[in-house]
């Protein structure tokens, strides 16, 4: 049992004057720990712990058969494609790099909302009025090369999420004209 002494209460030995002694106080601090333990707990129970934050991705299933694929035509204007190259470099063009799409001509830049936050931002809200249908949003692809870093790629994701790009892709076949490109921004 918990206790608390407050020390003895009488008066001095000896003196003329007469104080009744005063029995010493306690404390029971019994139910104050017991109560301290119980909210411990009920905080413990209580309380989520932090989350870990991810991001869902659409993978392909992993099949062991070489199926020939189709050639799928998709309109130039909602494609965009996004090379990352080494020291958090990018390069990014709008439609196919040989035919470029108007202001769509490869373009240098960086990550975050000054960089390609603002393309994506622009392209997104400009694809639905040039195509006229809402149905039909921007297509974006993404080509991490060899010298690009993990975070690189998951500052790009962000960016589709942040954007709310509603189509993309992580695809690693970088052609010859791209390569080029490549070892221009990695100079």
């Amino acid at each position: 049992m918990a206790e608390l002494n407050t020390g003895d209460g009488g008066g001095k030995k000896g003196s003329k004057k007469v104080r009744s002694k005063k029995s010493n106080s306690k404390v029971d601090l019994t139910a104050m720990v017991d109560l301290a333990f119980l909210l411990i707990t009920f905080f413990m129970l209580t309380t989520s712990l932090s989350k870990p934050q991810s991001m869902d991705l659409g993978l392909p299933d992993k099949e062991d058969k070489k199926e020939p694929q189709k050639d799928i035509k998709v309109d130039q204007v909602r494609t965009m494609t996004i090379i990352m190259g080494k020291d958090n470099k990018i390069k990014w063009f709008h439609g196919l790099l040989e035919a470029p799409e108007p202001g769509g001509a490869p373009t240098d830049g960086t990550y975050g909302k000054n960089g390609i936050r603002k393309e994506i931002l622009k392209r997104v809200t400009s694809i639905p009025q040039a195509t006229g249908d809402k149905e039909k949003g921007m297509i974006v692809i993404i080509k991490p090369t060899k010298k690009s870093t993990y975070r690189n790629l998951v500052d790009i994701l962000d960016e589709m999420a942040i954007c709310d790009v509603p189509t993309y892709a992580i695809v690693n076949d970088i052609t010859p004209e791209e390569q080029k490109l490549v070892d221009e921004m990695n100079k």
